[in-house]
């Protein structure tokens, strides 16, 4: 202690005399001061140095990324003793430990490494190309008697480990800030279980908010975006000394990081040099990875409109909760299980095996029969599962925190009583026998149709008899495996009752809509392009493309389609209850949407958007989504519509330019409708306008009050004065959850911030509205007047030239 006195006594004269240091290192007898002083290490990769956080005048020791120009901090000193202006001092002492003072009061330590089990000769402080701060002896270079890698802040980078040494004891996990003005220990952590098997583990305090499934060689429990990809590599250590994660870079070139935010959301991110921007991916991408969001024995798919159901054989445990939407209370056994009568298994594909709370691993069951006759002898043993790394698992009690993946996913054998598997052999077999008969029954009645249609309408056939419409799709849309079926002009007519005005059911940018009735019953509806719409072969080829290869529960179901001539037409599945617009801006009918069925319409666009852009086959910027085009099934269900300006992106593509731009007035980005661009973030922008006239009922390029030019105006006025709930359509009388929907408000707000950067991707939109996590302060949005002044904040058109109807429109012409 008197050598470090001795030190501090001295420190004014090195400082004198030693000002200037090393690129990479720090000696005893040098300091890093708080006057744009850094460290940078060999290669130029990170730099440390004193920060102010944004819009904090409080001052840091940090690491951050040297080739980001946006300054990305990985890594904090003292992030809980923050000192208040920049006086402050970074050293090593003669004995080898790290400290930070200030030149107010260099005898008063603000932090240190509290390097205390031993004394370190020629000590030196380095900065190594991986961002890794390691304090080591000169005399020996590759021992590090301390290193910033051991204390993890928020975020992860390669090279990093999360998990535990269990021969030290020491763990590495991640903590996230208090906030982005404040790097101080937060609220949420990211940790390895130590349990028999590996999984990850996010916690809010001591309670659980997401759980991986558990490692099984490949990746966490069958998510597909923590395996090995483009990107990076994950490596899982797990032996009799280690449980660790770490992840590598695919490539040198690449700048990626994990954090853990704020709001308890864990990222993927991904520097773009093309984009001069952070490309997110979501960890947690929806309201299923929510921590047991279906209790006991129910089962989460992100992919059913109500995200929660019970697995076969089971029911709601709480029936009228259930039905109001709240499942949180999970499922029991529709026929108990009894040791003293017969059981057996039933198989579920595809999923996110159950916590572990309480399981056991069979090491001598070497397959999965052998696993199943351990499970039988054990009267409590509730299900079991083979797994590449472990074998044998087996659960006992409870099912907990189980999900369905869109892919991958592992099988789970869940016990059941026999009668349970024999009901359901039995509705088999009645199944099978039911579809014989109708299907027999439909085919006699196809026949009679059949022989009725072509006797009604042979002249019209003898006048068609050389078109082929099959043969002059794939001619004139060029695509000779194109597997959507191809419907004959004559069948549309008929259907149409001659494109009847009696079946007019709408008129979209690109034409009417019929109704229509094929010669089965089934009801369609036609879109039939205007020769004078804008939408040429060219879109009507696009549409007809991307339709057919998607697939999901929230986007219009295509059919087939026809081409005649010069008539071009889209059949898709008839929507009883047509567009959303009739509903939320028809003061007639708005008052039958309420609070709970708005919702789930948002939450169901969503669901669709983020299918779009990240689950589906092809990455799809929509680039017209709106009120008009999102149709409502029989049960109100909303299905995302017209694909015909939707462009596809690849694997590393995030933005384009175009010359030509489309789209509806009222809802395209500032960036797209002054520049050109789009992308992901453009469609975000879209869905925070469409969300926001759900929840006012109105439309936002009808909207004149005061100086805002249209609603958002609005809307951003009233959240900065506190009057958000102001704005709520009236005909809801007051029967919402206030918290949700001012949630709702928030989030709408942060998709329409003005710069595409600032805005989440959809899978974050997914994960705030379905969580109750601390969000982001919105920053100023597009196309809104400054209440302050009488002029525009965004280069958006004047109040004297803009348009209020609901057309979609083109650079230079409307349509």
């Amino acid at each position: 202690m008197k050598f470090d006195q001795l030190f501090f006594f001295l420190f004014p004269v090195f400082f004198f005399f030693r000002s200037s240091i090393a690129v990479d290192t720090l000696a005893p007898n040098q300091a890093l001061l708080d006057n744009g002083t850094t460290l940078v290490s060999p290669s130029q990769n990170f730099e440390l140095g004193f920060f102010s956080p944004w819009k904090s005048k409080n001052r840091y020791i940090g690491i951050w990324f040297k080739k980001v120009p946006e300054q990305t901090v990985v890594w904090v000193a003292n992030n809980d003793s923050p000192l208040t202006d920049s006086s402050g001092i970074l050293t090593i002492t003669p004995g080898g430990n790290i400290i930070i003072t200030s030149t107010r009061n260099q005898s008063s330590i603000i932090w240190t490494a509290n390097i205390t089990s031993r004394t370190v000769s020629n000590p030196v402080l380095q900065i190594l190309d991986k961002g890794n701060l390691v304090l080591k002896s000169n005399d020996n270079l590759d021992n590090y008697v301390w290193q910033s890698f051991d204390y993890p802040c928020d975020t992860l980078i390669p090279g990093m480990k999360l998990g535990w040494n269990f021969r030290t004891n020491q763990e590495w996990y991640l903590t996230s800030w208090k906030s982005p003005q404040d790097p101080s220990t937060g609220d949420f952590t990211y940790r390895m279980d130590p349990a028999v098997l590996p999984s990850i583990v996010l916690r809010q305090g001591s309670q659980i908010q997401f759980r991986s499934g558990p490692w099984d060689g490949v990746r966490f429990g069958g998510q597909p975006v923590m395996q090995q990809n483009a990107v990076f590599k994950p490596i899982v250590v797990f032996d009799s000394d280690n449980l660790y994660y770490a992840f590598e870079n695919s490539d040198v070139s690449i700048i990626s990081r994990f954090v853990v935010n704020q709001s308890g959301l864990v990222e993927h991110l991904i520097w773009s040099q093309t984009h001069n921007q952070w490309i997110d991916i979501a960890m947690q991408s929806d309201s299923c990875d929510d921590y047991s969001r279906c209790g006991n024995f129910g089962v989460c798919s992100f992919y059913n409109f109500l995200s929660c159901d019970c697995l076969s054989g089971f029911v709601p445990r709480k029936r009228q909760a259930w039905a109001q939407f709240d499942r949180s209370g999970g499922c029991i056994r529709r026929t108990p299980l009894n040791c003293t009568t017969m059981t057996g298994f039933r198989k579920f594909s595809g999923l996110k095996l159950p916590d572990t709370l309480n399981f056991s691993v069979n090491r001598s069951a070497l397959n999965r029969l052998e696993c199943e006759k351990a499970c039988l002898k054990n009267c409590s043993c509730a299900a079991y599962a083979m797994t590449q790394l472990s074998g044998c698992m087996a659960w006992f009690e409870d099912l907990l925190d189980i999900r369905k993946y869109s892919e991958g996913g592992q099988d789970l054998y869940v016990r059941m009583p026999a009668s349970e598997l024999d009901s359901r052999k039995k509705s088999k077999r009645t199944a099978v026998v039911a579809s014989v008969s109708v299907i027999s029954f439909l085919l006699v009645l196809g026949l009679i149709s059949w022989f009725a249609f072509r006797k009604k309408t042979a002249n019209n056939r003898r006048a068609l008899a050389d078109d082929n419409p099959s043969q002059d799709i794939n001619q004139r849309i060029g695509d000779e495996n194109l597997e959507l079926p191809v419907l004959n002009f004559i069948t549309i007519l008929d259907a149409t009752n001659q494109f009847s005005f009696r079946n007019k059911i709408g008129e979209g940018g690109f034409g009417p809509v019929y109704k229509g009735v094929l010669p089965m019953g089934k009801e369609i509806a036609v879109k039939r392009l205007s020769k004078d719409s804008g939408q040429g072969l060219k879109e009507f080829k696009n549409e007809v493309i991307l339709i057919e290869k998607l697939q999901h529960r929230n986007l219009v179901k295509l059919l087939g389609c026809c081409i005649h001539g010069e008539e071009r037409m889209l059949v898709y599945e008839y929507m009883p209850n047509k567009s959303l617009d009739l509903f939320i801006f028809n003061q007639t009918k708005d008052t039958t949407l309420s609070w709970h069925k708005r919702l789930d319409i948002i939450l169901g666009i969503a669901r669709g958007l983020l299918y779009l852009h990240r689950d589906s086959r092809l990455r799809i910027i929509h680039r017209d989504l709106k009120a008009s085009n999102i149709l409502l099934d029989s049960d109100m269900n909303p299905k995302i519509s017209d694909f015909g300006i939707a462009r596809t992106f690849g694997g590393d593509q995030y933005e384009e330019n175009t010359k030509r731009v489309v789209g509806t007035y009222g809802y395209m980005s500032l960036e797209y409708a002054m520049k050109g661009l789009f992308s992901m973030k453009s469609d975000v922008y879209s869905f925070g306008v469409l969300l926001l006239e759900i929840i006012c009922g109105r439309k936002n390029s009808s909207y004149i009050q005061d100086n805002t030019i249209n609603l958002i105006g609005h809307v951003w006025d009233s959240w900065r004065e506190e009057r958000a709930l102001d704005i709520v359509d009236s005909s809801l009388n007051n029967s919402y959850d206030v918290n949700k929907i001012l949630r709702c408000i928030h989030v709408g707000l942060l998709c329409m911030q003005e710069c595409a950067p600032d805005r989440p991707i959809m899978s974050e939109v997914a994960f705030m509205l379905c969580n109750e996590t601390r969000l982001p302060y919105p920053k100023r949005t597009a196309f809104i007047f400054n209440t302050a002044s009488t002029t525009p904040y965004s280069k958006s058109a004047s109040v004297e030239n803009r348009s209020v109807n609901d057309m979609s429109i083109t650079m230079v012409e409307a349509r």
